[in-house]
Parts: C-alpha cells; sequence; structure tokens
C-alpha cells in the first residue's frame, strides 16, 4: 500500500462524502512526488461566540492533514457572516455588525487553536472580506452570473422550503457562489466541510473550473449530533462549547443518549476502533465516564479532565452541590422568572428559560418551578438558582 492510500484509510474515520477518492489520491500522490503541500480549506463563519465540537470535526481532519505535511488554509468568513438572516426567521444566523464580527473572528481563533496549529508557517489564515470587502455592486452581479437558478435549486434545503411553499430570499442564493468564490480566491486543492456543506463545496469547484483552476476535491465529514440528540447547535443549548469550562464539559458529555456514543468515540477521542468497541460493550455509565474524560484532556488537559470527573461524582453521586456556586447581586428586586435566568446568565434567552421550566429544569432553592409567569422577589437573603444539572448561581439584592 502506497503512503497516499494509507493517508486516505487514515482519515476515512473522518469523511462520509469524497467527490472524487480517485482525485484525492492523484492530488496527494503529486504532492508527495513534487514536494508541493495540498492546500486544504475549511471555512467557519464567526456568527457566534462559541466555537463547538460538532464544528471541531472537521478541523481535527484538517489537523490530520496538517500533520501530514499540507497546508491548512482557515477562512474566516467575516463577510458571509453579515449576510446573516435579516428577515428574522433563522435565529442561527442573526445579521451582526463588523465590530460583532470582528470579535467573534478572534475568540474564534482561540478556540481553534486548541485543535490546529495556527503557526503562521503551518497554517494560512484568511478572512473572506479581503476580497469581498473591495467589490463593489457590479462585481457581486457578476459572481451571480456564474450561476443558475436551476442549479442553486438543487441545494436540499432551497427544494424543501419550495415543497413547503416557505419563502427563499435573494441574498440566500449568494451565499453558496460567495463560499464557491473563496475557493477559487485561495486555490484550494481540497475543501473540507459538514454533510450540509455538501452543495457549497460543489460549487466551489464549479467556479475553479470556470477561472481555469483545477477543482477541488470536496470531503464532507458526519455531523456530530447534540446532547439530547438533535443537530448540533447553540440555538438549542445542546453543544459543547470549545471554551466551556472543563466540568461544563464533562457534565454536557455525561449527558448524551447512550446510542450516540459510538459516533462521539469515533469523532471526539483518538482512541483505535477495538478500545471503543470493548468500552462500548461494556457498563454505558462507565463508558460514558472515560468518554467524558478523553474529551475534557482533548480540550483542557489530563489534570482539568480528573478534577472535572471528580467534581461530578461529589455532585451527582454523592448528591452534594458544586463548592463554586457563582454568587450575584441585582438591583431590581422583583423579576419575572424567564427575564432572571437570561440576566443571570443561566440560559441564554428568555424563549430557552420558558422550555426549560415548562420542562421541569428550573429550581429555586430546590424547589422545581414550571411556570413562565413566576415573579421572583430577591431580598438580602441569598437564593439558590438551578439550570438544569450543572448551572447554579446564587442571587440577592440589597
Amino acid at each position: 500500500m502506497n503512503k497516499s492510500s494509507s493517508f486516505v484509510d487514515l482519515i476515512s474515520r473522518f469523511t462520509e462524502d469524497v467527490v472524487s477518492h480517485r482525485d484525492l489520491k492523484q492530488k496527494l500522490s503529486k504532492s508527495e512526488s513534487s514536494g508541493i503541500p495540498l492546500r486544504v480549506k475549511f471555512g467557519i463563519d464567526p456568527t457566534f461566540t462559541d466555537v463547538h465540537i460538532g464544528h471541531a470535526v472537521p478541523i481535527r481532519l484538517l489537523r490530520l492533514f496538517q500533520d501530514a505535511g499540507h497546508l491548512p488554509v482557515l477562512i474566516l468568513g467575516d463577510s458571509t457572516a453579515r449576510l446573516g438572516d435579516p428577515t428574522g426567521r433563522n435565529e442561527q444566523r442573526p445579521p451582526l455588525s463588523e465590530d460583532e464580527v470582528e470579535s467573534n473572528a478572534t475568540t474564534y481563533l482561540k478556540q481553534i487553536a486548541k485543535v490546529l496549529d495556527l503557526s503562521e508557517h503551518r497554517c494560512e489564515v484568511r478572512r473572506n472580506s479581503e476580497w469581498f470587502g473591495s467589490w463593489d455592486f457590479f462585481d457581486a452581479l457578476k459572481l451571480l452570473g456564474k450561476g443558475t437558478v436551476a442549479r442553486l435549486m438543487e441545494r436540499d434545503d432551497f427544494q424543501k422550503r419550495a415543497q413547503k411553499n416557505l419563502p427563499i430570499y435573494l441574498h440566500e442564493t449568494i451565499y453558496p457562489l460567495m463560499q464557491g468564490q473563496d475557493s477559487v480566491e485561495v486555490q484550494a486543492d481540497i475543501e473540507l466541510g459538514g454533510t450540509d456543506q455538501l452543495f457549497n463545496l460543489h460549487m466551489g469547484r464549479q467556479l475553479q473550473e470556470r477561472a481555469g483552476q483545477s477543482p477541488q476535491v470536496c470531503i464532507t465529514t458526519p455531523l456530530l449530533l447534540g446532547t439530547d440528540g438533535r443537530k448540533m447547535s447553540k440555538t438549542y443549548g445542546n453543544h459543547v462549547a470549545l471554551n466551556a469550562p472543563a466540568k461544563d464539559v464533562f457534565g454536557k458529555v455525561m449527558s448524551i443518549p447512550d446510542e450516540t456514543m459510538a459516533a462521539w468515540y469515533s469523532l471526539g477521542t483518538p482512541l483505535g476502533d477495538d478500545e471503543i468497541k470493548a468500552l462500548l460493550a461494556g457498563h454505558p455509565r462507565d463508558a460514558k465516564v472515560r468518554l467524558a474524560k478523553e474529551i475534557c484532556t482533548w480540550i483542557h488537559d489530563e489534570k482539568s479532565a480528573d478534577a472535572a470527573a471528580d467534581a461530578f461524582q461529589n455532585q451527582f453521586r454523592d448528591k452534594k452541590l458544586p463548592t463554586d456556586i457563582p454568587s450575584t447581586t441585582l438591583t431590581e428586586k422583583s423579576w419575572p422568572l424567564p427575564s432572571l435566568l437570561k440576566e443571570l446568565g443561566l440560559c441564554a434567552s428568555t424563549s430557552e428559560a420558558r422550555r426549560l421550566l415548562q420542562g421541569g429544569g428550573v429550581r429555586v432553592n430546590e424547589k422545581v418551578l414550571s411556570d413562565p409567569q413566576e415573579i421572583i422577589a430577591l431580598s438580602s437573603e441569598p437564593l439558590l438558582i438551578q439550570v438544569g444539572k450543572r448551572k447554579f448561581c446564587r442571587v440577592t439584592s440589597p
């Protein structure tokens, strides 16, 4: 087996679609013989403050290419992030200001550095405002002229909405073309993305061919499901952020459904297939504890993972409260409970707070409260508020 074939086998654990395997092997073989590294592109839009471990799956694959001597080209989509969804229909893509995007981009780099070596000689970091920022309206029209409505309507998301008579806005149709243009600008040999990005990756191939470039190989990675079994999303609150404290990472991993552990082990740990199989054949709780430790060690370090495991055992098996519950003082004495949970940072939004209340996930002084209309009166006596199994806060008012 030659070196190229060995590498393809190595990365197969993290791949879903490869367009095409023949082209990938040819590019790897050519790189090996010429000594010129492949340019492996991965783009991410800084739409929020968190990079979660679902995002990290293609970044882990990017690291494998990096360790094999190829050049990761990390594109921060600061222009595409500003597209958002001005209609307000998609909470996952809110319109952002230039300052918000730049702030998110800065924290994204810090988090991605936990997985990928961002040293100047080891990685090329680009912002797509480098090219889109200098374009005028007619440049954008020229880009639109490189695609067709029929081709764009092949995108799965657009097809589903058309079947349901849901609107498809014109600004949405330019996004795949912008992502494809990114590939032209950086002359990508390979582009990585989740399975939901396959259409956009194909667009890169199409635009590169029109620009006289060799079309990139498209590689998609499996989607890692969130802690509740749905697609991992900050909107759902089912994500594990790369910037989360170790104890939060450990606790969230311990809450995943048993049936998703195999995928989490495969995509989130370096363990071999045989060891994973042996762990999954044992007691589910033991397998989940090992999984939580592995992911904590990856994001933080072994010492932090051990401390998080001890804290989890102390809190849940021994039924003790955490020793580091934060305390907050608020001037306002009367609060609707959903607003209070958001103010304390225990929920991302009042709508998330209402969902947790209705699901019985909120305790005040160890009593379950479920009424979203509940009014909480604060005083100098600390009030213990718990959301889910891991979030606590003591709050007082002068």
